[in-house]
């Protein structure tokens, strides 16, 4: 009978050929975030519905409209994340590394659940790369976050289709004021707007400015921006990052329609835009939020940081053409021909493995047939084939075959290890020490500029 249960609507299967595209972007954006002095983090998959109430915002569509939360048997209620900034926050302020020499700065790799329309490079369970940074108010700290996630899609190979669009939504005493233009602004266009911008006029007019309603765009598109209404603070500290993500040569565009979707958001906004996508073309998006550890702790600690979505970004490299890891694959299949060639097969299997190989052998139990165990080798993209029978045993001595070329070469069984090894890396994988002069050169540094006053 056929299964009839199928996987949930808005989640997706990530099926094995998949994975070497994922471990791509997950590995790569790692190690990027490490060399910025980033350390790994890990929060749970569900967290106190308050926690995403007061940091989210109670007016954002992510609370209002998507969120997953259950009720446990204390009447307690606990919500999926649907993002992973504010966990992370809660638990940087909970262990007390918040307090900690500054900056700290931390990275996770996580899955997310919203519940939305799905829709290309947007599911309701999706994965999320991040990384927050406290404890530094510097614009330097904003071009340095900038500066991250940038280096992750120039090292993708996306950085000649990626736009990064920045803007500022000041502190909340200048953003007071720009709230009552744009509620003088839309209260004439009310009934016009859409059901759900009608009732973020009253409660949160800076959303109206986010909606995708083709009729409320082209109402907003006459707003008044936000830029003209930034405090000498806050527009001294856009003018820097400016000045420093040039000094950088990162090009960028000053976007005033930029906001954000979560409401605790300051200062810097910034999303790395693609058109290649429809209609969901923001890659990456992030900025300040300098008053969030404050609205969960009380202490007034500086805060910044980025996401991205993992799916998204996966389409994105796809529609590009670019490479992807190399699925591994099998380094050796050992085929054999009768019970005691496949017990020698099971043992040199073994062997193999401890020493490095990826080695695999009959599971099924196919006897004398041959045939059938190459046609499995050769499925599995096994680099090398050895068969191993009754003859070969009385020998000791067998031939391994190159599924590349065809070419055979003896091997003595009793020596299997080393002479397999001398077959796949004849120079015995010596390396040559490489010189301080050499590695200087390899990153691109002149050797003779260290002597240099």
């Amino acid at each position: 009978m056929a299964l009839k249960i199928k996987r949930p609507k808005g989640t997706q299967d990530i099926l094995p050929d998949d994975i070497p595209k994922w471990r791509t972007v997950e590995n790569l954006s790692a190690a990027v975030a490490e060399q910025f002095g980033f350390r790994e983090i890990r929060t749970p998959v569900f967290e106190d519905t308050g926690l995403f109430v007061r940091s989210v915002g109670d007016t954002s569509d992510v609370v209002t409209k998507e969120m997953y939360t259950v009720s446990s048997k204390g009447n307690d209620t606990f919500t999926l994340r649907p993002e992973g900034t504010a966990g992370v926050v809660r638990a940087m302020i909970e262990s007390g590394l918040i307090h900690e020499g500054a900056p700290q700065k931390v990275y996770y790799i996580i899955p997310c659940y919203r519940h939305e329309r799905p829709q290309a490079g947007r599911l309701r369970e999706f994965h999320t790369f991040g990384a927050e940074m406290f404890g530094s108010a510097s614009p330097y700290a904003d071009a340095e976050i900038i500066l991250m996630a940038h280096t992750i899609f120039e090292q993708l190979g996306l950085s000649d289709f990626i736009e990064l669009h920045i803007n500022s939504i000041g502190c909340p005493e200048c953003r007071a004021k720009y709230r009552e233009a744009l509620k003088a602004f839309f209260e004439p266009h009310r009934s016009e707007l859409c059901p759900t911008c009608q009732e973020r006029l009253d409660k949160n007019p800076l959303r109206l400015l986010d909606c995708k309603s083709p009729e409320c765009r082209e109402i907003a598109a006459g707003a008044p921006i936000m830029l003209d209404y930034l405090c000498e603070y806050c527009s001294d500290h856009f003018g820097q990052l400016k000045d420093i993500l040039t000094d950088y040569g990162i090009r960028f565009t000053v976007d005033p329609k930029i906001v954000r979707g979560l409401d605790y958001y300051t200062n810097t906004v910034f999303e790395f835009i693609s058109n290649e996508i429809g209609a969901q073309g923001t890659v990456c998006g992030g900025g300040r939020y300098d008053n969030l550890v404050d609205e969960l702790s009380g202490f007034s600690i500086p805060a910044l940081g980025f996401g991205f979505g993992l799916e998204r970004l996966i389409l994105t490299l796809e529609n590009h053409g670019i490479e992807f890891e190399k699925a591994p694959t099998c380094d050796i299949y050992l085929a054999s021909v009768g019970e005691d060639a496949r017990r020698k097969c099971a043992l040199l299997a073994d062997r193999l493995r401890q020493n490095g190989f990826a080695a695999e052998f009959d599971l099924i139990g196919r006897g004398t047939k041959i045939k059938p165990q190459m046609k499995y080798a050769d499925k599995i993209k096994a680099k090398y084939v050895c068969v191993i029978g009754s003859e070969e045993l009385e020998s000791l001595t067998a031939k391994i075959r190159d599924m590349s070329t065809g070419e055979e070469t003896p091997i003595a069984l009793d020596n299997f290890i080393d002479d397999f090894s001398e077959i796949t890396d004849p120079d015995g994988g010596d390396m040559e020490p490489v010189s301080r002069e050499e590695l200087l050169s390899l990153l691109g540094i002149d050797p003779q500029s260290e002597n240099k006053e």
